[in-house]
Parts: structure tokens; C-alpha cells; sequence
């Protein structure tokens, strides 16, 4: 089950916002229970999609769910829409207008589900979140802000009075999520550095990160993930490498546990595993490569591996 974990810091947010901390497998999920309506950021992955319903049901104590916003539309940002406009019918749905057309005719592809080897089910907008526009939420107007990088579609929420962000996965407390046009082959890394940029100049007091818990030292995080961004950008095959090891965990938490032969044929299946070792490691070969990332899981103590098994630790 994902966790769900309180911070010191949530103490520094206003009352019409709830951040439901999630685990890794599912982004964080942030709350609005305004006087006008409530509204859900981000949504988490799919096979955590019932009880995301569940706790969202149980902290709106009888109101219904207006709206859902996601930030981008990576499974794990947006993989309970589905859900949640089952149980709430009349739902709005807003999403960056970047992959509008994706959503709108289902290009699972396009979506980067099927590159990536996840799951979202189809799901449905009513609006897009315009970079440059603001947005009610807790009946307070919250600046959109493009935040490429990470996701070249994603963007940043921001309420200038409180200095209040919902960064995404553009900034974490100490990192930022895999900057996936990079694996595509499209240079990227001056994007990230662009969008923290940004955050240094909306000079935010607290941030709610996509995942882990919220957090009020943004400088440090900002110093934390340009040093981080510095060494992607001297040796990509180290970013290459983080990137396939996400990947490859992000699986993991879903599954639990695979058996060495099932992950070889999910790798072979999986679009952005090809590119990967292709362009980065194209010297070992398929199985060697795909034990060696096992084993670094194992070292780092993210997986426990008995026999021809791999365990989530």
C-alpha cells in the first residue's frame, strides 16, 4: 500500500489545502476544500487509483470532488483520473495543453505509457492548464507556470501571497525526476536549469514536491538539484543510468516481485530500455546489462534478490 506520512511542515500550510503524502510508486496528491469547491493536484498511478478515491472521499467529509488538475501527464501524476471521475461524474479535469490531442484521441504511446512500460487508463479533460493563466483554488488565484524539463508539457503551480509552490517533479527536496526528453534523444538539461531558475525567482516559502514531503528550504533543494544537474550534464551516461534505474524500481514497487526471464521479456518490450542501452551502453550485451542494473538495486538496497527472484525491499 502507498504510504502516506505527515511533515512538521504541513503545519505552514493554510487549512483548505490537504497533501496526502504518497509512496514513490504514486506522486503526491494535494487537496483544496474551498468555500466555492474542492479541487485534487495530481492523482497517482493506477493500482493505487481505489484507495486514492478512498482517501480523497474520506478527507472531503461529504463534499464531492469538483475538479482534478494534474501538473503533467506521467502515470503516476494522472493514473487515478480514471477513477475519480467514476466516482464523481460530474468531475472537471484540466491538464497541460502540450498533449491535449494525445488525451483527447488516446495515444498511449505519445502519453510515454507505452515507452515507459507502465499502465494509465483512459480518462477524459474538460479544460488545459495555460501557462501564463491562474487558477482558483481554495479560492485563492494560483499562478500557472511552465515547467519544462523533467516533462516538456509539465507545469508549476504557484500562489504569490503565501509564496506557497506545487512543484511536481521539477524540484524535489533533494533532486528532480529523470529528465525523460533527454532519453529520447533531445537535449534537455538547459530546460531543467531554466525551470529551477524560475523557482529561485518565485522564490517560493514552502513547496509541495510530486513526491517525498513538503519542505520549506528551497535554496537548499535548488543548490542540492543543480549540483545533481551539473554532473547529468558532464556525464550523461550517469543520468542514463538513473534514469534506467527508475524505471526499472518504478516496476518493481508495482509488481513487488519478478523473476529475472519475466523482467528480460518486460525490458525487450519496453521501448525506453532499447534506447537506453542502445545509445549509453550498447557495448554490453541485453542480459548482462539488465543484471548488472539489478544488482545495483541490490547494493543500494532498493531490491533483494534470491535466486533467479528480484523483491521490492
Amino acid at each position: 500500500m502507498p504510504a502516506m506520512s505527515p511533515s512538521p511542515v504541513h503545519t505552514l500550510l493554510p487549512p483548505e489545502i490537504t497533501v496526502l503524502e504518497r509512496g514513490w510508486l504514486s506522486a503526491n496528491n494535494i487537496l483544496f476544500i474551498g468555500q466555492r469547491d474542492t479541487a485534487l493536484v495530481d492523482t497517482g498511478y493506477c493500482s493505487h487509483a481505489d484507495q486514492t478515491v478512498e482517501l480523497v472521499r474520506a478527507s472531503l467529509d461529504g463534499r464531492a470532488l469538483d475538479r482534478v488538475l494534474n501538473t503533467h501527464l506521467h502515470s503516476d501524476h494522472c493514473g487515478g483520473n480514471a477513477a475519480l471521475q467514476r466516482a464523481w461524474p460530474a468531475l472537471r479535469t484540466a491538464i497541460p495543453p502540450g498533449q491535449a490531442p494525445h488525451v483527447r484521441h488516446w495515444d498511449p504511446y505519445a502519453l510515454s505509457y507505452t515507452p515507459t512500460g507502465q499502465e494509465c487508463p483512459p480518462f477524459r479533460f474538460d479544460t488545459v492548464l495555460e501557462p501564463g493563466s491562474s487558477v482558483m483554488l481554495g479560492d485563492k488565484p494560483w499562478q500557472v507556470h511552465a515547467a519544462p524539463g523533467h516533462d516538456p508539457h509539465s507545469v508549476v503551480l504557484f500562489e504569490p501571497r503565501a509564496r506557497l509552490m506545487i512543484s511536481a517533479d521539477a524540484l524535489w527536496e533533494n533532486g528532480f525526476g529523470v529528465v525523460f526528453p533527454e532519453l529520447e534523444g533531445e537535449r534537455a538539461f538547459a530546460e531543467v536549469a531554466a525551470t529551477l531558475d524560475l523557482i529561485e525567482k518565485l522564490a517560493p516559502a514552502v513547496v509541495i514536491p510530486g513526491h517525498g514531503a513538503v519542505f520549506a528550504d528551497a535554496p537548499r533543494a535548488l543548490e542540492v538539484a543543480r549540483r545533481r544537474l551539473d554532473g547529468f550534464v558532464r556525464n550523461p551516461e550517469k543520468h542514463a543510468l538513473y534514469a534506467a534505474k527508475v524505471l526499472l524500481k518504478y516496476k518493481l514497487l508495482e509488481w513487488q516481485q519478478i523473476s529475472m526471464a519475466d523482467l528480460s521479456a518486460w525490458a525487450a518490450a519496453t521501448p525506453y530500455f532499447g534506447m537506453l542501452r542502445e545509445r549509453h551502453f550498447g557495448d554490453q550485451p541485453e542480459p548482462e546489462w539488465l543484471g548488472s542494473l539489478a544488482g545495483e538495486l541490490v547494493r543500494s538496497g532498493a531490491a533483494v534478490r534470491q535466486g533467479e527472484m528480484l523483491h521490492n525491499a
